[in-house]
């Protein structure tokens, strides 16, 4: 879960960030696309991985964080944010947290109008637990070991896949081609 410190740095990070030029004020239609496309052609790379009698399930974690890595931009980019070229995943990370948990947790709220009493809180942790889910497999892809045994590395695989999709549904629903007509 993301705490009140860590969203109080990610707040001081990105301010920093964007004095610095790490994120800068942009809208760019043709890298969005790319993004997008890249973030749709990871996730169903990563499914493929899964099932492939090679398992690669290394690859599957990797694949599945650039997912993630991939909508995130995307979404930014449709925040009128652009990343810069340094420390990329970290300013990424700090800009989901401030630029995009809030609106997250909003349409997790319309997504659970049956259950207003208990969708508040709901919805905080269920954004929370969903922006976790890239700090989570950015580290996991930093560290994942080749020692592990076949059925740990098949398991976190399936985890990283999983957090991927659940990931790349809720920020899709952050983009315009993707909002329900109401």
């Amino acid at each position: 879960m993301i705490d009140a410190k860590q969203k109080k740095e990610a707040k001081q990070n990105f301010d920093k960030y964007l004095h610095d030029g790490l994120v800068k004020k942009e809208k760019n239609e043709t890298a969005r696309q790319m993004y997008l496309k890249n973030a749709e052609l990871s996730l169903q790379l990563a499914e493929e991985c899964m099932i492939s009698p090679l398992r690669p399930y290394l690859w599957v974690v990797v694949i599945s964080y650039y997912s993630m890595f991939y909508i995130s931009n995307a979404v930014l980019l449709n925040l009128g944010y652009k990343t810069g070229d340094k420390i990329v995943h970290k300013v990424t990370s700090d800009a989901l947290i401030v630029l995009v948990m809030d609106k997250i947790r909003k349409g997790l709220l319309e997504g659970y109008e049956d259950a207003k009493e208990d969708a508040l809180e709901i919805a905080s942790v269920r954004s929370e637990e969903i922006m976790a889910f890239y700090a989570l497999e950015l580290e996991k892809r930093s560290r994942f070991q080749y020692d592990m045994t076949e059925s740990i590395q098949e398991q976190k695989a399936r985890t990283s896949l999983k957090r991927a999709r659940e990931f790349m549904l809720e920020m899709k629903k952050l983009l315009p081609e993707f909002r329900a007509v109401k």
